[in-house]
């Protein structure tokens, strides 16, 4: 079992917590990610880790509860232990000296970008960020995103912080001014569409990291099936990155209204019987 070492709320819902896992926090790369249970009976939550500390032997990872088990998870306190959690799984982000680096996050997609844009910014690279949410209250991570950024523009629905807009539009005015010789993107999966939209018009390079998909994590499930060039991939072993050129956005948004309504239904049931207890 790990043990929770430290926890913080970012907000009502989004929660980071720090675990002792020493061996993964060794062997990790960016993009990895891990798969853990809360109690014997919890289904397997598969969680991007967001950074990792070698000396200490532990890895952050930041939840947002979206259903029964990041409830459960949320709700584990400093000293308790995680059933069970496994990994570094999936492809590590295949990290270059290419020049000019585009890093886009969305909502809690800024954890699983971190990573990402320390190991660019450390091969040599310029890196320009984007991170956009709804509102100022759901921006995460924001001084970690900047210290490994040359330059960082905040984008938010109301305005409320940073600029106001999308995260495209926070996109378009730097690539209006810079060659990106790649872009990187994580976050919800309409966000990533767009943003695959914008730069395919302007003939980047792009990633997308399709973590929000994946349920088993080790490629037996079949959840986490997505078309990709005009062929079926998993994001569990094949990816979780993928060009985002050639992803099928469309079906994959289909795809995740599928258990839409039963999990909103097993949701509601779940904190009706824990506000009960």
């Amino acid at each position: 079992m790990n043990k929770i070492v430290e926890k913080e709320f970012f907000s009502e819902h989004v929660v980071k917590l720090v675990v002792e896992a020493p061996e993964i926090a060794r062997s990790r790369k960016a993009g990895h990610f891990i798969i853990l249970r809360v109690g014997q009976k919890g289904e397997r939550i598969p969680l991007t880790i967001a950074s990792a500390d070698t000396q200490k032997g532990t890895i952050t990872l930041i939840v947002q509860t979206v259903g029964v088990s990041s409830d459960k998870l949320s709700r584990l306190e400093v000293g308790d232990k995680i059933t069970d959690l496994v990994g570094p799984l999936g492809k590590a982000t295949h990290i270059e000296k290419l020049g000019t680096i585009l890093a886009t996050g969305g909502g809690v997609g800024v954890a699983p970008l971190l990573p990402i844009v320390e190991a660019f910014k450390a091969a040599g690279n310029k890196v320009i960020s984007v991170i956009a949410a709804r509102n100022k209250d759901l921006i995460i991570l924001e001084q970690e995103i900047k210290k490994h950024s040359d330059e960082l523009i905040i984008m938010t629905d109301d305005g409320s912080y940073g600029k106001k807009g999308l995260i495209t539009e926070g996109m378009e005015e730097i690539i209006n001014k810079e060659k990106i010789d790649k872009c990187i993107t994580v976050g919800p999966a309409i966000m990533m569409k767009y943003v695959a939209i914008l730069t395919k018009e302007y003939k980047i390079p792009t990633e997308a990291s399709l973590n929000t998909l994946m349920v088993d994590g080790t490629g037996m499930c079949g959840a986490c099936r997505v078309t990709v060039g005009g062929k079926t991939k998993f994001v569990c072993v094949d990816g979780p990155e993928f060009n985002a050129d050639e992803i099928d956005f469309d079906e994959m948004l289909s795809r995740l209204k599928s258990y839409k309504k039963e999990e909103e239904e097993a949701y509601k049931r779940y904190l009706s019987k824990y506000q009960k207890a």
